[in-house]
């Protein structure tokens, strides 16, 4: 999180550098820890280079399925650890593919989205590796 030194009155606001990297290393912990993410990557202001003091950080997740609702589904994902205030989408993959077609939105944020981790095979194979 931003911090203040003791002595001023300024705050200091992490850099994009670092806010990315702290994001990737969430990306492969959740990853780790969840069979069925699929995919994590970042969009909005980090991605299209526009970030600055102030900013959060948009994160998606794409999972395999989900029988949490989709406004539900981001609960179960610890974003605390990142270093700046963090906004999470989490879709199944089959709303993935159909998002990706929409106008607006949709497509806004699939050729925007920069992927921090990819799955190279899906996780119910005999031999899962993922991307690093």
């Amino acid at each position: 999180m931003p911090v203040r030194s003791l002595s001023s009155r300024v705050l200091r606001w992490p850099n994009r550098e670092a806010v990315t990297a702290a994001a990737r290393d969430w990306a492969k912990e959740v990853a780790r820890k969840r069979p069925e993410v699929l995919r994590v990557g970042y969009f909005g202001s980090c991605a299209r280079g526009d970030w600055g003091v102030g900013s959060d950080l948009d994160l998606v997740v794409v999972v395999e399925s989900s029988a949490v609702p989709f406004e539900r589904r981001g609960v179960g994902f610890d974003i605390t650890s990142l270093p700046v205030p963090a906004d999470l989408l989490v879709y199944t993959e089959a709303e993935w593919q159909a998002l990706k077609g929409q106008p607006g939105f949709g497509r806004r944020l699939s050729h925007e989205v920069v992927w921090l981790w990819q799955r190279l095979q899906p996780p119910s194979s005999s031999n899962p590796r993922s991307a690093k």
